[in-house]
């Protein structure tokens, strides 16, 4: 019995039932990450021996007859720009490569809560900047199904994670499609949530009115698993929202007959390859099978989303950023005075993505440029919004492609940034709306995952988790695995 292969679900019976013992599955996983991280490189920390000192902690409360959480003493993983106290945090950049947090995210601890196993930090983009993981401070992820191939970014390490079964499930940072193209990429189920759903403290930020944590699955019932441990309102967070919580579970086997899922026109536009395409309608067919509705609409300011995206965005990452000096923490350049300091300390501590947005948004915000530039993208912002509004009242949900290609190999994009951008034409609008969004496997393109985008109104998770469910049983994409040949070629097993 491959236990590696199991999801948190299958697993939490498994520990239930006394088969197997959580140290036995941490062992596991550890294991496997020690085979398979010469070639998919997904950790960039790996924390084995307190995620054996905890295993051991919830085997003994197993022992004493105690009843256990669904996801307790099941091995997970953070991406690394989540604090964790005592564990390194590097954001996966030179600035922060030695950071230790005096503290832990919410997020992170109400999975220590929940009883999960940490089993250590995942690589990503520099400060989450960047859509293939490419851009880490360290080395670039691979991609599971193809090691020549990116995972996505920036949650890239967390996605491959799981596609590789390096961990049972993942947590990720969605501020322009950052969960759900690495979901799509690697063939895993991605899920942001509406903005303020879940607590960003001790988040790192990128750009705060748009960064979202969420979880990267095996499946569909996992994600709503891992939903229900870490969504609610935190007092610790300004913008996070109190809203009645339901058990995330229950909409799933729920009947999707007579549902109304919105088609947008503008998300089959030019770029979207059309192989990709094809598989997304074929899913359409597969929903109207199970009975629900479809039609095609219209988002009429669609095409605005990435130029008012790549104002926000970088204005934000621009202030956000300016906290990272030499003078509080993080990595400190000498100089002869504190001026010549902070230069080279920003000049040697941020890589070449981050310090293109930081240039970006610095401008879009200076005296002179912010009403014709900042303002109106915040403008362009809420008509997007409103597009959403309008057609969540006839629609329960819309779907789309997640990206427009499957995954490209590495070097493809990096030499373009315009074109890496658009890798998230797809998922950015939601972002910009605060509204939930999740990816499915929905298909291959030449041995390669395509994902299914599925889009819902605010705080309306459970019927993105109740047509994602149906569809996933009802096509069980997600059950393939990369390709036993890929594995095996590279050594991988």
């Amino acid at each position: 019995m491959d236990i590696t292969a199991k999801t948190a679900g299958e697993l939490h019976d498994l520990l239930v039932q006394k088969e197997i013992t959580s140290t036995e599955l941490t062992h596991a996983f550890l294991d496997r990450v020690r085979r398979l991280e010469g070639q998919v490189q997904a950790y960039v920390t790996v924390t084995d021996k307190s995620a054996l000192k905890r295993a051991a902690e919830v085997d003994a409360k197993i022992a004493r007859g105690e009843a256990i959480g669904t996801l307790e003493g099941i091995p997970m993983a953070l991406k690394d720009n989540m604090c964790t106290e005592g564990i390194r945090t590097t954001c996966s950049s030179k600035m922060l490569e030695e950071f230790v947090p005096p503290y832990s995210a919410e997020v992170a601890i109400r999975l220590q809560e929940a009883g999960a196993i940490l089993l250590g930090k995942l690589n990503m983009d520099e400060f989450a900047m960047g859509s293939s993981t490419e851009n880490s401070r360290f080395f670039p992820t691979h991609n599971p199904w193809d090691l020549e191939r990116v995972p996505g970014g920036s949650s890239g390490g967390a996605a491959a994670s799981v596609a590789a079964a390096e961990a049972v499930y993942a947590l990720g940072s969605d501020t322009g499609g950052s969960i759900r193209q690495p979901a799509a990429f690697c063939g895993v189920v991605g899920m942001k949530p509406t903005y303020g759903a879940v607590s960003r403290y001790g988040l790192i930020a990128f750009a705060s009115s748009l960064d979202q944590i969420g979880p990267l699955t095996k499946d569909v019932r996992d994600n709503a698993l891992v939903m229900n441990a870490i969504a609610g309102h935190d007092r610790k967070d300004s913008t996070s929202v109190r809203f009645d919580k339901p058990d995330y579970t229950q909409f799933l086997g729920k009947n999707i007959k007579g549902l109304k899922i919105g088609i947008p026109r503008e998300y089959f536009g030019e770029g979207i390859d059309s192989d990709v395409a094809k598989v997304i309608w074929d899913a359409v067919a597969a929903l109207k099978d199970l009975g629900a509705e479809a039609e095609e609409c219209s988002l009429p300011h669609t095409d605005y989303a990435m130029p008012a995206y790549y104002l926000i965005a970088p204005a934000e990452c621009s202030s956000n950023l300016a906290r990272y000096d030499g003078v509080r923490y993080g990595y400190r350049a000498e100089g002869d005075d504190l001026i010549s300091m902070v230069r080279k300390t920003r000049a040697e501590g941020f890589g070449p993505e981050v310090k293109r947005r930081i240039m970006l948004g610095t401008y879009a915000l200076s005296s002179g440029y912010y009403d014709a530039y900042y303002v109106k993208a915040q403008k362009v912002r809420t008509l997007i919004k409103q597009d959403f509004d309008q057609a969540f009242g006839t629609y329960d949900v819309l779907l789309s492609p997640t990206a427009p290609t499957v995954a490209f190999k590495f070097g493809e994009k990096s030499s373009n940034p315009l074109s890496m951008y658009l890798s998230d034409i797809c998922t950015v609008p939601v972002n910009l709306a605060g509204i939930p969004g999740i990816s499915i496997p929905a298909g291959f393109v030449g041995g390669l995952p395509v994902g299914l985008h599925l889009m819902g109104k605010a705080f309306d998770e459970g019927t993105l988790y109740q047509v994602a469910y149906a569809f996933e049983q009802h096509t069980g994409f997600h059950k393939v695995k990369p390709s036993t040949k890929e594995v095996a070629a590279h050594g991988l097993e």
